[in-house]
């Protein structure tokens, strides 16, 4: 005859697996999986240009072939705009009417990987300094082009950031939403030092890196300093502290070379939805100042 255990008996057993458990799913597996969700970023689809737009196919300097909208200046300066990561310049289109409205060329591009354009990445854009360099090569090659700017959202400012110090050609950076891609760049905050604070950054990291065969690229700051002839307008979302905290950094470390606009009670990304002509006033007046 088989006893059964007490109640109490049975109830510690379970305890004793399920807690183990719980702590691999939440420390190992669940960070792992964004690792594996991150390197196999969703291809979103991409619309007509808009008007004034004309399509134009950009080729990087390890024959990546990337998908671009361009629209030629008025002022003599054109933008690099750049997505989010995941997205492609479909979600870029009324940026790019801004700014061709205020008499800027543009050259909105799909990353690699994303959205029309070919090759692979991921979404933390650790080879988004190659498309940069395309980017800025083509626009440097057309007459009617004589300053060069970007203009990113999330990823795209922080492809944008990390590209400074290796593409001099860009005088004025707008990073909207830029925080971190890496190890070394989350850690750069004193508060995300600990080993509590970034354990499960840490396996997400080390998956990408695993499953990309890719080294994370040169860190933001290092690259922000060492661009010593640009400047920076930082745009942080009012409602997301850890992306102000990160802003804010990138500002004092930077300098007289950086201005820092934190959107009151705006989402990720959301300031230019928020405060449409605020939005606009700053960007614009910091392109205005910087590249005319």
């Amino acid at each position: 005859m088989k006893l059964r255990l007490p109640a109490r008996r049975r109830l510690l057993r379970w305890i004793a697996i399920v807690i183990p458990v719980v702590i691999v799913l939440l420390y190992l597996v669940v960070p792992a999986g964004f690792g594996v969700a991150v390197v196999f970023p969703y291809k979103e689809s991409v619309g007509a240009p808009p008007a004034g737009f004309a399509e134009v196919t950009l080729t990087t300097e390890d024959g990546v072939r990337l998908a671009a909208w361009c629209a030629p200046p008025a002022n003599g300066a054109a933008i690099i705009l750049i997505h989010g990561g995941g997205g492609s310049r479909e979600g870029v289109r009324d940026h790019a009417a801004m700014l061709l409205r205020r008499g800027y060329g543009v050259l909105a591009l799909d990353l690699r990987g994303h959205g029309e354009s070919g090759g692979r990445t991921n979404r933390l854009g650790w080879q988004g300094t190659r498309d940069v360099r395309a980017a800025a090569a083509y626009l440097q090659a057309q007459p009617d082009v004589s300053a060069i700017g970007g203009l990113g959202l999330s990823l795209g400012g922080e492809v944008l950031l990390g590209a400074a110090s290796e593409v001099p050609a860009l005088a004025a950076i707008v990073a909207d939403g830029a925080t971190q891609r890496s190890l070394d760049e989350l850690r750069a905050l004193p508060s995300e030092r600990p080993l509590v604070h970034n354990f499960t950054a840490r396996v997400m990291f080390a998956t990408v890196q695993l499953l990309s065969g890719d080294d994370p690229p040169k860190p933001l700051l290092d690259s922000m300093t060492e661009a010593q002839s640009t400047a920076f307008l930082l745009i942080a979302a009012g409602s997301n502290a850890l992306e102000v905290d990160f802003n804010a950094l990138f500002a004092e470390t930077v300098g007289e070379r950086a201005v820092l606009w934190v959107a009151p009670g705006a989402s990720h990304t959301g300031a230019f939805k928020r405060y449409p002509d605020e939005y606009e006033q700053r960007v614009m007046g910091f392109f205005d100042a910087v590249l005319r």
